[in-house]
């Protein structure tokens, strides 16, 4: 009996030694956890509330047709400039076919009008020198009327020629006036193609801008890359019919910095400035360290900008704390940064007194 308490003695005191060990060994984990905890709190602005963002841009066709060619796969790598869709460009060629044919004969029908005028200007300069030559015909015959008519009051002359030189007078008369008609006539001519010359350089003038907006759909019938970058989602196939400003895909601008917007409470902003450092921590790359700094802090709450705010006069008011969106800048040298994709979860530390 002896023998047996002397064996549970001993095994209780290696069971009370290890629990001791293992009680101190945790109680040292949660003081060294509790003072790195208490240790960020001071030093930083902490949030897990935040994520990679980048300009994720639609590509977007500014043209309706049927797709004739798609030359990129879902997560390709482009060029500035590569082309990723072609649409059949065929109709687009007829209408810029047509239309040059029209802003030609409009030209041509400019050209003959302007024919035309300088004609009517040279009929006109004929029937104004016509005037002077049928007026100095009609000042002849006044005078020539004026004197037999003196030579009749002094009987040197018969009636018979007086009626003859009044007959030949008249008639010089009527020719003055017509040649002024067909003078004024000229000029009213003139004016006539000079306003008709005006509305058909306007309609040229149209015609030729018509002209140049189907050159240009026809170059919009090739959709190419605006920037290096890598495609998104696609959702079209050959032979499927597009209407304009309508989405084919996404493409990542890899071209432009990428930045980190983090959602800090309210309670967290009071002391934040522009340009304050961060350390950035990523959930897909949690040995990775980036760096970053403070650009801009936003206006409002996240929650004033969704479709339904909440509005607190109704009566059901729950305080909620609210989150302030922080834009965050990548300052890492770009070949760090490109394993980051948009949307990846991260934990934000704002240093508070760097």
């Amino acid at each position: 009996m002896n023998s047996t308490t002397q064996n549970y003695t001993a095994t209780d005191r290696v069971i009370t030694r290890v629990t001791s060990w293992v009680a101190v060994i945790i109680l040292i984990g949660l003081l060294i956890m509790g003072a790195e905890i208490l240790t960020d709190n001071y030093k930083y602005q902490k949030t897990n509330d935040a994520q990679v963002q980048e300009y994720i841009n639609p590509v977007v066709t500014r043209v309706s047709g049927y797709v004739k060619e798609v030359r990129f796969e879902e997560n390709q790598q482009v060029n500035k400039g590569d082309t990723l869709v072609k649409i059949d460009p065929i109709q687009f060629i007829l209408q810029e076919t047509e239309s040059l044919e029209a802003t030609e004969n409009a030209r041509a029908e400019l050209q003959v009008l302007e024919s035309n005028i300088i004609t009517a200007t040279r009929l006109a300069a004929v029937s104004e020198s016509q005037i002077a030559a049928v007026r100095a015909r009609l000042t002849r015959q006044e005078k020539e009327y004026n004197r037999y008519t003196k030579l009749l009051i002094a009987e040197s002359a018969t009636p018979q020629q007086v009626e003859a030189i009044k007959e030949a007078r008249d008639i010089a008369r009527s020719d003055y006036e017509t040649a002024q008609g067909n003078y004024r006539a000229a000029l009213s001519r003139i004016d006539d193609y000079r306003a008709q010359k005006a509305g058909l350089a306007a309609e040229a003038r149209r015609r030729s801008a018509v002209q140049n907006r189907v050159s240009l759909d026809l170059t919009y019938t090739a959709i190419i890359a605006p920037y290096k970058g890598k495609m998104g989602r696609r959702t079209i196939e050959n032979g499927e019919f597009v209407q304009a400003n309508q989405t084919l895909a996404s493409i990542v601008n890899q071209e432009a910095e990428k930045w980190v917007v983090a959602n800090f409470k309210e309670t967290q902003i009071g002391g934040m400035k522009i340009g304050q450092p961060v350390l950035i921590e990523t959930d897909a790359f949690p040995d990775e360290i980036f760096h970053g700094q403070v650009l801009s802090l936003s206006p409002v709450t996240g929650s004033s900008y969704s479709l339904l705010p909440v509005d607190n006069s109704t009566g059901n008011f729950v305080k909620i704390v609210q989150r302030i969106p922080v834009k965050i800048r990548l300052t890492d040298e770009k070949n760090r940064t490109e394993i980051l994709r948009a949307g990846m979860n991260a934990t934000v530390k704002i240093i508070k007194n760097p």
